[in-house]
């Protein structure tokens, strides 16, 4: 097993307004982006990320090697309870995920 952020180009979050928060996967290529789609299920994303499976959107998004999951934040951006303004942390979760080892093709 491997982390996703060993596989991955790069993975990060934002904000996608303030009541949502979205993780990028950026793949790089076309076979990795395959083995991450097929290995990163949407209900383990939910599961490590606290939040109901039907909560959570996925974008499968080929042509750019990308893919993205959307989700509520937990709290609204910017009030008083709000930990992570710019929805910055959320990425660092997903980029420890343990996913099957990849080879490249």
């Amino acid at each position: 097993m491997t982390a996703l952020a060993a596989i991955a180009e790069k993975v990060r979050s934002k904000n996608a307004g303030p009541f949502w928060l979205t993780i990028d996967i950026f793949c790089g290529t076309a076979s990795r982006y395959d083995h991450i789609v097929a290995n990163v299920p949407t209900d383990v994303v939910a599961k490590l990320l606290a939040v109901e499976a039907r909560n959570v959107k996925r974008f499968e998004v080929a042509d750019l090697h990308v893919l993205k999951f959307s989700m509520p934040r937990p709290t609204i951006q910017g009030s008083r309870h709000d930990r992570d303004m710019h929805g910055a942390q959320w990425a660092c979760l997903l980029q420890e995920l343990e996913i099957v080892d990849y080879v490249e093709t």
